[in-house]
């Protein structure tokens, strides 16, 4: 019989954006594993993961995969992979990051704090307010950029600059978005579930969110959230 695998993004979708899971979250997908495996998959690399999932991740999930399956584990197992620099090569990348800092240095809006762009092993994460803003400053630039589309714009001007390169935008939690080769999206980690029935969970599965691609594979069942409280919900629903 095929294992089945209960697949989850992790901001909005287990976590409030970039807190600690809750008790009541954990001891759900406790009780599920014990019928399921589990798996994780985010944009953020692993250091993120394990400031919101905690750093029992390895003992509670049968999968991780961080940077989108760009950093894969296979129960404990880290599997063979590669990194947008190989992908793209030094000189690219720079002239990539170079361009977004200085379209960041020009744009007016109402805080900048630091670390704007962050360079992972398989994608490059942007954030016009920075990564190092305060909650306070996140939920601000969140309900700013709703109005003003400051994200949707840059992606827009970076599709246009560097429309030689074969790259993906996709919008993802409050502050940011990510860059990465065409391909390496979400759904590039289910090369790793061969053979399972998966059901995913995500909350940004909108057209430009970066859990569409995966939402709308094929080979998943997808389940559309807004909240960890709908995660719970959904899961009492689904029985071995």
């Amino acid at each position: 019989m095929q294992s089945t695998v209960l697949l989850f993004d992790v901001d909005g979708t287990l976590t409030e954006p970039r807190q600690p899971i809750t008790s009541s979250m954990q001891e759900c997908l406790g009780e599920k594993r014990k019928s399921f495996e589990l798996g994780i998959v985010s944009g953020s690399d692993l250091v993120k993961i394990k400031e919101q999932l905690g750093n029992n991740l390895f003992e509670e999930y049968d999968y991780i995969f961080a940077e989108n399956g760009l950093v894969a584990f296979d129960h404990k197992k880290l599997m063979p992979s590669t990194s947008i620099t190989e992908h793209l090569g030094q000189d690219v990348v720079q002239s990539f990051i170079n361009y977004c800092l200085k379209y960041i240095s020009n744009l007016n809006i109402p805080v900048k704090t630091n670390n704007f762009v962050e360079l992972r092993q398989g994608l490059i994460n942007v954030s016009p307010v920075g990564r190092d803003c305060s909650t306070e400053q996140r939920n601000n630039f969140e309900k700013y950029d709703k109005i003003h589309k400051v994200r949707e714009t840059m992606i827009k001007d970076l599709q246009s600059h560097f429309n030689n390169l074969d790259l993906e935008y996709s919008i993802g939690g409050q502050i940011s978005f990510d860059v990465f080769p065409k391909g390496w999206d979400k759904s590039y980690c289910l090369k790793y579930l061969n053979n399972k029935v998966i059901h995913f969970f995500g909350d940004k599965t909108e057209p430009g969110g970066n859990d569409y691609e995966i939402f709308h594979d094929g080979r998943v069942i997808g389940h559309a959230v807004n909240s960890f409280h709908d995660t719970i919900k959904i899961l009492e629903t689904i029985k071995p």
